[in-house]
């Protein structure tokens, strides 16, 4: 058993959170208020059940969410986590932030998990934690998840004493790998399922999302 990896999950304001997701919810009914607060509920279900999954993982450690949002919007949720106040400069900024928070204490290896992901399984990530620290024995100081598109990274791990070096936005996955992480092969489909986009989010109905995605698309697939 390799030792647990504590997590980062960087969770974006809801308000501003999943842009192209807008088609999902312009149809519903009512005015602009109440589809900005379907939105945002949906923003929320992906990252709510993305918390959920990395704590139910047996190889996560501590597991810290980097976030603008009250803590008690993500309470019930992957709990026991600590939350970091995000103190702005985009996605990158925010997984140093929460590294930083990690690191008087960290002997570990740590990780970086995006919170799109409400397919992903407790046992993927630990399958990839447990390939990560195989290679981190051979050597390899990073390594990376790519999503299911292939260009962009879903989870970032460095070894112990390493620091994580985040490239994430577009292209990130060529990103890590020219920054020396190496990618991880593995069938993981929630792991690599992270929803950006309205068939993103049909992907991960078809994969089996979690509960409070499930219970936000219930609704609006009857209406279709």
């Amino acid at each position: 058993m390799h030792d647990p990896v504590d997590v980062v999950v960087p969770v974006k304001e809801l308000r501003r959170a999943k842009s192209r997701l807008a088609p999902a919810v312009a149809d519903l009914p009512g005015d602009d208020a109440d589809r900005e607060h379907a939105h945002r509920a949906l923003a929320l279900a992906l990252a709510r059940d993305t918390l959920r999954a990395a704590r139910a993982a047996a190889g996560t450690g501590r597991l810290v969410v980097v976030t603008a949002e009250p803590a008690v919007t993500l309470a019930g949720a992957g709990e026991p986590h600590e939350v970091v106040r995000d103190t702005g400069g985009g996605l990158n900024a925010a997984v140093r932030l929460g590294a930083r928070h990690l690191r008087p204490s960290a002997h570990g290896p740590t990780a970086a998990l995006q919170a799109d992901l409400p397919a992903l399984r407790p046992a993927e990530l630990d399958d990839a934690l447990a390939r990560a620290a195989a290679l981190f024995a051979d050597g390899a100081e990073r390594v990376f998840v790519a999503d299911h598109a292939g260009t962009g990274t879903t989870l970032l791990v460095a070894a112990a004493g390493r620091a994580l070096r985040p490239r994430f936005g577009p292209g990130s996955a060529g990103a890590h790998a020219a920054s020396g992480a190496v990618a991880l092969d593995g069938d993981w489909p929630g792991l690599r399922g992270d929803v950006d986009t309205v068939a993103d989010l049909a992907r991960a109905r078809g994969l089996g999302a979690g509960p409070e995605t499930s219970a936000w698309l219930t609704p609006v697939m009857a209406r279709r």
